[in-house]
């Protein structure tokens, strides 16, 4: 009974505030062949948390690609102005990313699958137009934690498209 009501109370105050935006990244489908679609929650007027997920549509022998198959990332952004149509944010984020890597051995080149998590920081900034519409575009860098065969840093980038509800 206690779990029941503890999960009730959480989703009751996470729709509290009721602004929450679904968004897809633009700049990644457009340039890098992927997509990442993206929600957002608001906490306050100042903060917010949300979710994105990454799927890499170009395949390995791509000269330019991210190299994480898929990447699923929690994060936590808080906004430094409180202005309504523009808004500049900081992000921590935790990226759980996994996909395929290039090693070479003395018996020849081959492919090593890793999955890893990264732990990171972005900053960014994001229009809201007054009918809902949400453009944002952020920058950031975080770093592989666990495994030894993965990529040690991950890029966080992107241009979203998205609405307000």
């Amino acid at each position: 009974m206690k779990k029941i009501l503890l999960v009730l109370g959480l989703a009751f105050t996470s729709l509290g505030y009721s602004q929450q935006e679904i968004k897809l990244d633009l700049g990644d489908a457009l340039v890098i062949r992927s997509l990442e679609f993206s929600y957002e929650n608001y906490i306050s007027e100042d903060s917010s948390f949300g979710i994105s997920a990454l799927f890499n549509l170009a395949k390995q022998d791509v000269s330019f690609r991210y190299n994480e198959n898929v990447m699923i990332t929690p994060y936590y952004r808080h906004y430094f102005t409180a202005d309504e149509k523009w808004n500049f944010f900081g992000e921590g984020f935790v990226g759980i990313n996994s996909g395929k890597i290039e090693s070479i051995e003395d018996s020849g080149v081959y492919d090593v699958k890793y999955t890893d998590g990264a732990l990171g920081i972005a900053v960014g900034t994001k229009y809201v137009a007054n009918g809902g519409l949400v453009i944002d575009l952020y920058g950031g860098l975080g770093r592989n934690l666990f495994g030894t065969d993965s990529p040690v840093l991950v890029p966080r980038l992107g241009l979203n498209v998205g609405w307000r509800f």
